[in-house]
């Protein structure tokens, strides 16, 4: 069962929905307030190139003893008034948690010295991988790998995380195959049906955790889903406009986390995100020009117009001339945020708001999408609808909607052979049936060929 349900857009005026200012901010217990006026880096880094195992663990520990000695001690250098470092755990450090849990307790220990040093505070997230993809994993709700998972969350939380959060992968055995073929029926299969069956346990699960551990349930991304159609129309593999369509039907799966009892700020890599916070009120981190180090976007500006958060995406411990490559990304993030806080602090916080989106929205339909206007008004539309099957679909006609009215009016550009893909999309989506509990006997049939999808891992 979820606990809440979201009826109306949060941001009843436009003014009001703005970088840095969320309805429901978070106090950490240091102090530390997200959403509550400023917008705060968060750095995400990873490993260089190298083995993880029993022999190398000690190397491991002490590369992120490093890495966060140098945030720290960056993000110190330039007063930075608080920060969130997020530890995206290796696959083996989720198959085995005793090497998460050690990795948490040696950044926790480095930041709570640079907290009792000098004053700088920080929340660590921590974010498990979902090793669930596993093709041994015998059961999405049950088995070795959840149990892993979830043990990381619990012992994880108790060394010294402040926030939880993880890249669901629920649905994506078909939504690979749906961005592959362009097939926006399998898209809402995966998105608005498996993964809101996934979405409602994981997320049930992780609350419970944060609760048994005095932590806070961040949120989730769609990365796995509506990054990977992005990441694929970039290259020109699919068309930019299924992509968009994608990113803001991936925002009714996302919001579960919400329903279930996440408080934000969700996930950086969830570009979604704007549309959690459009409907719940609460703190979410994005990412944008920033996070070029980990993957190029057509959104680098846009991202940041009601971003809480801040973040470089992640970035591997490596040597660049500057220093050490996470190092380096924090003093980018710093400068970012310092520009959006100085705006807001001189009355000109919308204007810089407005700037952000007009720079990126016209270019491409995946930003225009993300537009705080546009948002709103699919929010809206979203939420006219009941249940997380009617309300996916209902995201993805409202968008194309969206899209065929801005193009039209001369706002987006889409290039001339993706043009037809709107009105070949929507007739698709005009064709489902309302039924979910039909739509989905329907999809499984049609499912069955696709090698790594097994209903019965989600009880169907």
């Amino acid at each position: 069962m979820l606990k809440k349900s979201f009826k109306e857009v949060a941001y009843k005026s436009l003014d009001d929905f703005m970088y840095g200012k969320s309805l429901y901010p978070l106090k950490l217990k240091n102090g530390l307030e997200i959403g509550g006026g400023l917008v705060l880096p968060e750095i995400n880094f990873t490993l260089p190139a190298m083995e993880v195992n029993d022999e190398t663990m000690p190397k491991v520990l002490k590369q992120y003893e490093e890495i966060i000695e140098g945030v720290c001690e960056r993000a110190y250098e330039l007063k930075s008034p608080g920060y969130i470092a997020e530890i995206e755990m290796l696959p083996p450090a989720t198959y085995n948690p005793q090497w998460g849990i050690e990795i948490v307790k040696v950044v926790r220990e480095v930041m709570n010295k640079y907290e009792n040093n000098h004053g700088l505070k920080g929340a660590l997230r921590l974010t498990p991988v979902d090793i669930r993809e596993d093709p041994k994993s015998a059961h999405m709700w049950r088995g070795e790998y959840w149990d892993a998972i979830m043990e990381l969350f619990e012992e994880g939380a108790k060394a010294g995380s402040d926030f939880l959060s993880i890249e669901s992968i629920g649905g994506k055995d078909i939504h690979d195959e749906a961005i592959m073929y362009c097939d926006i029926r399998k898209s809402l299969f995966a998105l608005g049906v498996l993964g809101a069956k996934d979405m409602t346990r994981i997320w049930n699960e992780i609350v419970n955790i944060a609760d048994r551990t005095n932590t806070i349930a961040a949120g989730d991304t769609a990365c796995g889903f509506a990054n990977t159609a992005m990441v694929l129309a970039d290259k020109g593999y699919v068309p930019k406009a299924f992509s968009a369509i994608v990113r803001v039907m991936s925002g009714v799966r996302s919001l579960i986390a919400f329903e279930a009892g996440a408080q934000g700020p969700d996930k950086d890599c969830g570009y979604e995100g704007v549309y959690i916070k459009a409907i719940t009120g609460y703190p979410i981190s994005m990412e944008g020009k920033s996070s070029a180090v980990a993957h190029l976007s057509p959104v680098g500006n846009i991202a940041a117009c009601v971003a809480d958060v801040w973040s470089n995406e992640s970035i591997q411990n490596i040597k660049l001339l500057g220093g050490m490559a996470p190092t380096v990304s924090m003093e980018q993030l710093i400068y970012d945020c310092r520009l959006m806080n100085i705006a807001t602090k001189k009355g000109q916080g919308e204007i810089l708001r407005d700037l952000l989106a007009d720079s990126d929205s016209k270019y491409d339909p995946q930003a225009y999408v993300l537009r705080p206007d546009v948002v709103l008004r699919i929010s809206e539309e979203i939420l006219k609808e009941e249940g997380h099957f009617l309300r996916t679909k209902k995201a993805a006609l409202a968008t194309i909607k969206e899209l065929k009215e801005a193009l039209k009016e001369g706002k987006v550009i889409i290039e001339d052979k993706e043009i037809p893909w709107l009105d070949r999309l929507e007739k698709q989506l005009n064709n489902v049936v309302e039924d979910e509990k039909k739509f989905t006997e329907e999809m499984i049939e049609e499912c069955s060929v696709i090698s790594k999808f097994d209903p019965k891992k989600y009880d169907l």
